[in-house]
């Protein structure tokens, strides 16, 4: 499963290579309830075939139509503003008082478009950030690997777009079963980096999904070395004490923005009682989510890794007692 800034970014790289014209369109700015986060992607080419997402569609057929009438330019970039009015916005399926601000960059299939393209399109199958600095006004493209993820910036004044490609967080997995890979895979697509952490090397040698980073090692060790950042999230899934709770302990006192462990409440709360009485604090152990995932009745491998993933999401966002709530009440009703 595949990221669409990937899949965009691979469709550009086979239409440039076939002799087509493209444009890159990408989201600068929002602001209010808009259904897509800055730096989101859409390309189109002369055929008028599309990949990736701007908003819930009626953007996308705005932008199609322009390019179906000749309205998209073909040597300098554009600037579309959707949702402005209310009405607008009901146009454009934008949520009441959601605006979208996007670019578009025509790029004709010359060499050196082809091989900006092909190097950002090989650091996202190496699972690599790649920085791309865009000077409109000029214009001019350049390029950056390897640098820390950090949000799209735009400077309206000289017209000047840098956006950084690749992983926007970590996810560090105890255990290589069955749920870990179906979380391994749902969090690839969300452009996570992923790694897999377990000590049983047979279970690490089974693991073969493209792309997760894979850590034979006793996760206290591990959670230190690769894990002790407010931009990843731990979970233990190995549904063995002697492996999750030797991570937990550690991954409690990290700067991890989310700490989770699988199992029943009453597994939780035997897994609360234990690692009080190895001294992690009270305020430590309030940061543990346990039973781990919302509460959406999952029972199977991968209902149990989307769960996860929508709580880890959920407390990215800052939403998940909302949704939590939200879920009570559905069900109480």
């Amino acid at each position: 499963m595949q990221s669409v800034d990937k899949e965009v970014i691979q469709a550009i790289v086979e239409w440039l290579n076939s002799g087509k014209q493209c444009w890159l369109a990408t989201v600068i700015e929002t602001w209010g309830s808009s259904p897509r986060p800055k730096g989101s992607l859409l390309a189109c080419n002369s055929e008028s075939k599309l990949m990736g997402s701007l908003s819930g569609g009626c953007v996308e057929e705005d932008l199609l139509e322009k390019l179906v009438n000749g309205k998209l330019a073909t040597s300098e970039a554009q600037f579309f503003q959707y949702g402005v009015t209310n009405e607008e916005a009901e146009k454009f399926g934008l949520p009441c008082g959601g605006n979208l601000d996007i670019v578009v960059e025509p790029h004709q299939p010359s060499k050196k478009t082809i091989q900006h393209f092909e190097q950002i399109n090989l650091a996202l199958q190496n699972r690599e950030t790649i920085e791309r600095t865009v000077n409109l006004a000029s214009p001019s493209m350049s390029l950056k690997e390897n640098v820390p993820y950090k949000n799209l910036t735009w400077d309206k004044s000289d017209q000047k777009l840098v956006h950084i490609y690749g992983p926007r967080q970590h996810l560090f997995i105890i255990g290589a079963g069955m749920v870990s890979k179906y979380l391994a895979e749902f969090a690839l697509a969300l452009e996570y980096h992923v790694t897999v952490c377990d000590p049983r090397s047979d279970f690490i040698e089974d693991f073969n999904i493209q792309g997760v980073q894979l850590v034979c090692d006793m996760p206290d060790d591990a959670v230190l070395e690769y894990a002790d950042d407010e931009s990843t999230a731990i979970v233990a899934l190995t549904h063995d004490p002697r492996i999750d709770d030797m991570g937990l302990m550690v991954a409690l006192d990290t700067e991890a923005f989310y700490v989770g462990a699988m199992g029943s409440k009453k597994t939780s709360a035997s897994r609360m009682e234990r690692l009080a009485a190895l001294d992690v604090s009270s305020e430590s152990l309030s940061r543990l989510h346990a039973p781990i995932g919302l509460p959406i009745g999952s029972k199977t491998p991968p209902e149990i890794a989307i769960a996860i993933l929508a709580e880890i999401t959920a407390v990215k966002t800052n939403t998940r007692d909302l949704i939590r709530n939200q879920l009570s009440s559905s069900t109480a009703s």
